[in-house]
């Protein structure tokens, strides 16, 4: 499966270069979704709990991993979580944050899509894999609550898209 992943990804990049060579196509962008880092489940937090100290690693731990790769814009929603997820990303690249509803996820598709911009979204466990489905026409919905580390990598190149599930190797040690 990820041989023919893979396959499936080199092929839409070689098509997309060859019609870009051709003047055919404009760019390819890449989108990154990712849910919100470990977040404090505390009575004091009810609403907007922060990162735990956890999620704070694994935030920078993100801004590693995108650091070679070209992000033109951030967005998250609006909550301490998705804000804080961003922010090590958002810093390196020196891009503001710029906040998204989870109220209408298809008209938000539907911009990141008419943007064609490289760009980090971070949201949460109900919205991201639903969001990348939207982005490719599949059906994707929630993931569970304890799953922190997915990346959904939708790769655009015209109406072709290629959505890559990428699991990370962070662990946070205690």
């Amino acid at each position: 499966l990820i041989m023919k992943r893979f396959t499936s990804l080199l092929t839409l990049l070689f098509v997309c270069y060859l019609l870009i060579g051709a003047g055919l196509k404009s760019e390819i962008f890449t989108l990154y979704l990712v849910r919100h880092s470990e977040k404090v489940i505390s009575s004091e937090y009810p609403y907007d709990p922060p990162l735990t100290d956890c999620g704070e690693k694994r935030a920078k731990y993100l801004s590693s991993f995108l650091e070679e790769i070209q992000i033109d814009a951030v967005y998250s929603t609006n909550f301490s979580r998705t804000e804080q997820t961003a922010l090590p990303t958002a810093a390196a690249k020196r891009l503001e944050i710029q906040p998204y509803s989870t109220a209408d996820l298809k008209e938000f598709s539907s911009q990141l899509l008419e943007l064609q911009q490289n760009a980090l979204v971070t949201g949460h466990s109900n919205t991201t894999g639903v969001l990348a489905g939207m982005l490719v026409d599949q059906e994707i919905g929630a993931f569970e609550e304890h799953i922190y580390n997915r990346i959904y990598q939708v790769v655009v190149c015209g109406e072709q898209r290629q959505l890559n599930l990428i699991h990370t190797s962070f662990e946070c040690a205690p």
